[in-house]
């Protein structure tokens, strides 16, 4: 007898306001900082089937709702695939004419996928939180077309970058989910089109610089009434803007600019805004905007939803995560080991929120000793060489390399996004591996952001890395002595409430410090901030990361409820101060 394997729920079934049942999920541009008028979105129903591997299809088991994964309530599905087993994908594509390019875009798909159309494989992607295309156009004809992906997902029984997901949720771990969890949708191009583009502002020199694989493309500055015009010979263009007009979170001022090249058009978007450090006039070294000093109050946000897991279910659901942290105050969220939609960068950038991206963390389990034990008593490891490989579990030199290029690939997709200041390479020692090294390799190949190479513990030094990055649960947080580094604490807090009836599991939950009711949960919290965050402000503390946006499962440790219907502390304000 065949052993299936049931998503494992909570004890409540939790839903949020957002998800729409009987409807196409995801509809809008999914790509806003490089949009074409003519896009297709493919969300929606396809067929689907788990096989072991090897086995074949024969009749699929039913329909999926794209692009919820098939661990998700709202898939339909409610269905663990297993490191053994295969993922197909199935559904039919119309066109009325080949066009001379056809890009299929699949903006995530976990872990590795290979597509086929019409029975012929077109290519194959593996990495789980980055988008990746496929010209198909050779492989269409006029009509139907059939499109297959088979996808496989090892979870944390392999090395890949994974992030929180596991095969046997707990406590901080959650609910693994594979196959295609962002969305799909298609491009059909001229024979010359613009592939892409890097915009790079230069707030000191009042100049914005675009850079284009493809010499030629025309580019239009808008700003209101204001035109700026160029051409990118050899594809490289630099445009003056004098008296630009600066983004900062009170004032999130996007100029909207278009490319064309022949028949292309391509409508996008920047801002003038630059990160960096600085030193204030008591001498700490801070975290600055545009050449000023700012403190980044914020929160950390994991990004999980109860019916969809890692996929928003909906864009309304991404805006109220943003306008609660707003109304609290704050200016930042800590993109927590994930890598959003474009959508949600879109947000962030229209609407004055500061976003810190974590890299998405690999490596074998760790162990807890190394991870959660030492460095509770202040031992800071080393990370390099065959022994650190090995305490770290990251003996895997295969999957040490693809995280380099994962990262630096990370680089690259979000190089455009105006909100993004701050990057995080390693947290908390997952996977930790050579941090120095590859810190200065990724400093390199994005100076316009600031890097927080190693968040937590095992801290390798002074030179290592701009900051000096704490997290502090447990105990009073104090700012570290003889270190003139910036120092932020990129985590803490992480105080719980339980609300009856928006609790995953009400009879198992997880938290650092729980209080009975919101009023005790917002007193705690008032007072964490003026007894611990406020005076080590004075003393240099240049940001504060509070954990968490919302409840995830069994932590209940979230400003929201998992099922955004509470907010646990409305009407604080966390907003901080230089």
């Amino acid at each position: 007898m065949k052993k299936t394997y049931i998503l494992r729920k909570g004890t409540v079934s939790l839903k949020t306001p957002y998800f729409q049942e009987g409807k196409t999920p995801l509809v809008e541009q999914p790509r806003p900082q490089f949009a074409r008028e003519n896009f297709l979105i493919l969300n929606g129903e396809w067929d689907y089937a788990i096989r072991p591997d090897g086995e074949a299809i024969g009749d699929y088991d039913g329909k999926i709702l794209v692009p919820f994964s098939p661990e998700s309530m709202a898939s339909g599905v409610s269905r663990v695939l297993l490191p053994s087993e295969v993922l197909h994908y199935r559904r039919t594509l119309a066109i009325e004419a080949v066009p001379p390019h056809f890009l299929l875009h699949f903006d995530a798909v976990d872990h590795e996928a290979t597509l086929a159309v019409n029975g012929k494989t077109v290519g194959s992607h593996a990495g789980g939180y980055l988008p990746f295309s496929f010209d198909i156009a050779p492989f269409l004809t006029a009509g139907d077309n059939e499109i297959t992906l088979v996808v496989r997902d090892a979870t944390d029984a392999g090395d890949q970058p994974r992030g929180k997901q596991t095969l046997s949720p707990g406590g901080i771990w959650y609910t693994p989910q594979s196959g295609i969890w962002q969305t799909v949708w298609a491009e059909p191009l001229p024979e010359q089109y613009i592939p892409s583009v890097k915009i790079t502002p230069d707030v000191d020199h009042a100049c914005v610089h675009f850079s284009f694989p493809v010499s030629g493309v025309a580019v239009t500055v808008k700003d209101g009434a204001h035109r700026h015009f160029g051409i990118a010979e050899n594809g490289e263009l630099t445009i003056a803007l004098p008296h630009a007009h600066l983004w900062s979170p009170d004032d999130p001022h996007l100029y909207a600019v278009s490319f064309s090249l022949g028949q292309d058009r391509v409508e996008s978007y920047f801002a003038m805004r630059k990160f960096s450090l600085t030193t204030d006039a008591q001498g700490h070294k801070r975290l600055a905007l545009n050449n000023k000093p700012i403190f980044h109050s914020g929160v950390l946000d994991q990004g999980y939803f109860p019916e969809t897991l890692l996929t928003p279910p909906s864009d309304e659901a991404v805006i109220n995560d943003i306008l609660a942290v707003k109304g609290l105050g704050m200016n930042m969220l800590r993109k927590h080991i994930k890598v959003e939609p474009m959508r949600f960068y879109y947000h962030c950038d229209r609407l004055g929120m500061l976003v810190w991206q974590d890299m998405v963390s690999g490596g074998a389990d760790y162990k807890p000793a190394i991870i959660q034990v030492l460095p509770f008593i202040g031992i800071h490891l080393k990370d390099t060489g065959k022994s650190a490989y090995r305490r770290f579990k990251r003996e895997n030199a295969a999957e040490r390399e693809a995280f380099i290029r994962f990262a630096e690939d990370t680089v690259e997709h979000l190089y455009n996004v105006p909100s993004l200041s701050l990057y995080t390479l390693f947290n908390e020692g997952w996977g930790q591996f050579d941090s120095c090294e590859i810190g200065a390799r990724m400093m390199a190949l994005d100076t316009t952001r600031t890097w927080d190479i190693v968040s937590g513990w095992h801290d390798q030094g002074k030179g290592s890395s701009p900051l000096k990055s704490l997290h502090v649960y447990y105990k009073p947080v104090r700012l570290p002595k003889g270190d003139d580094r910036c120092v932020v604490l990129s985590e803490f807090g992480g105080y719980s409430c339980p609300i009856e009836g928006h609790m995953f599991s009400p009879d198992k939950l997880f938290g650092y410090r729980m209080y009975k009711s919101t009023d005790e949960l917002k007193a705690a919290v008032r007072r964490l901030y003026d007894e611990e965050i406020l005076p080590q402000v004075e003393k240099g503390l240049s940001a504060a990361v509070y954990t968490q946006l919302s409840d995830v499962e069994e932590e209940i440790n979230g400003i929201l409820t998992y099922d955004r219907r509470v907010n646990k502390l409305e009407g604080l304000d966390l907003s901080v101060k230089l």
